[in-house]
């Protein structure tokens, strides 16, 4: 039990840790050309910027494999459930259809943000600037990321099969406090009363030894 409890907890942290680290990969480019002889402009666009979403999700579900650990029977599978629940909507979200305004709107945004954001030009198709890159004319998005975002949707059922068998068989597996019991421990020691413990002393018995010893 406890090394199937070990499992899918590394499991459900392994499935996060992929969510985490494939949206941070570039998922598309956005790619501008302006007027006259100014070079076209190419920005590459995060899935973090397209699916923010998906990042939650696994840190949430990471916060779930900590509960998982701390807690026991039907708490536990509830939070196994929560967990199954977090894993099927990180998947979903890294499934969805990116449009092409989505990337444009994101490049954009990412150039406001940029370090010289602001610095626009002007028109309805001015974007911001980026490293200081003028961005301007009109823009198309090609979707590149496309091994990454599988990597995305692998993590996300990982979290999801973490959390249903945390459903199935969370009740069976160790609890964190046990390991801290000795066998046969079923409570706190009794308690030895003054007037005992100086009648024990007056027999020359040792009050703090089970049973009492004579000394």
């Amino acid at each position: 039990m406890r090394r199937e409890f070990v499992l899918v907890l590394l499991a459900g942290a392994a499935g996060a840790g992929l969510v985490v680290l494939g949206v941070r990969q570039a998922w598309a480019q956005a790619i501008f050309t302006p007027p006259g002889p100014l070079p076209a402009q190419d920005i590459s666009v995060t899935g973090q910027q397209l699916v923010p979403l998906a990042s939650a999700l696994a840190l949430a579900a990471l916060a779930c494999l900590a509960a998982v650990i701390a807690t026991r029977s039907v708490a536990r599978r509830a939070v196994g459930g929560l967990l199954a629940v977090l894993g099927a909507g990180a998947a979903a979200a890294a499934s969805a259809g990116v449009r092409a305004a989505t990337v444009l709107a994101a490049a954009r945004a990412s150039a406001l943000d940029g370090p010289l954001g602001g610095s626009t030009t002007s028109g309805a198709s001015s974007g911001g600037a980026v490293h200081g890159i003028v961005i301007s004319g009109a823009g198309r998005a090609v979707l590149a990321g496309a091994p990454w975002r599988a990597a995305v949707v692998a993590g996300a059922v990982l979290i999801l099969l973490a959390g249903l068998a945390t459903v199935w068989r969370g009740s069976r597996w160790p609890v964190m406090s046990s390991r801290f019991e000795r066998p046969g421990q079923g409570g706190s020691p009794p308690r030895v009363s003054t007037a005992t413990m100086w009648e024990s002393l007056s027999r020359d018995v040792d009050p703090t030894v089970d049973g009492g010893t004579r000394t």
